[in-house]
């Protein structure tokens, strides 16, 4: 009988970590807006809270970049990155940039990235206003686009650098 009951605790306490890890994948995380507002005042670089154009090897799209964190053996990866371009091209001023995490250790230790794919979410100006982490699906990649872009900004970046909460 201790066995069995061992069985099933260990089944749903494994039950509960695959619904939280599932919960958890591709979801978009913003950046808190007092960082991203001091970002946004203070032109620097290699700091955690923003990427230049030549750190990523592509120009930054006029509203939004996604800038992919990927791996050659990252299965995920393959499916995030046509969702990312696919946004990308739907969307007028937003790009999609995917870098190797062989190729680019530094910005993975600078940015903290632990799986991929992660993603960071870049307005205009270079500052990381937030990050998809995980496979993400179209519907991830929408909301974290919508949190960012707002219609009623003529810059068409995140309105003042801060995302609307």
């Amino acid at each position: 009988m201790g066995r069995v009951l061992l069985v099933v605790a260990v089944l749903v306490l494994a039950t509960g970590l695959g619904l939280w890890w599932r919960a958890r994948n591709g979801r978009f995380t913003a950046v808190d807006p007092r960082v991203v507002a001091d970002a946004e005042h203070t032109p620097t670089t290699g700091d955690e809270t923003r990427l230049t154009a030549a750190e990523i090897g592509a120009p930054l799209g006029s509203r939004v970049t996604f800038v992919q964190m990927s791996s050659a053996v990252c299965t995920p990866c393959r499916r995030t990155h046509a969702v990312l371009t696919q946004v990308a091209a739907e969307h007028e001023g937003v790009s999609h940039v995917e870098l190797d995490v062989e190729e680019h250790l530094d910005l993975v230790r600078r940015f903290h990235v632990m799986r991929t794919p992660t993603t960071l979410l870049v307005d205009a100006h270079g500052v990381v206003v937030g990050r998809l982490s995980g496979a993400t699906d179209r519907r991830h990649a929408l909301a974290a686009l919508a949190s960012c872009l707002d219609g009623s900004n003529p810059g068409g970046s995140c309105p003042d650098g801060v995302l609307p909460r």
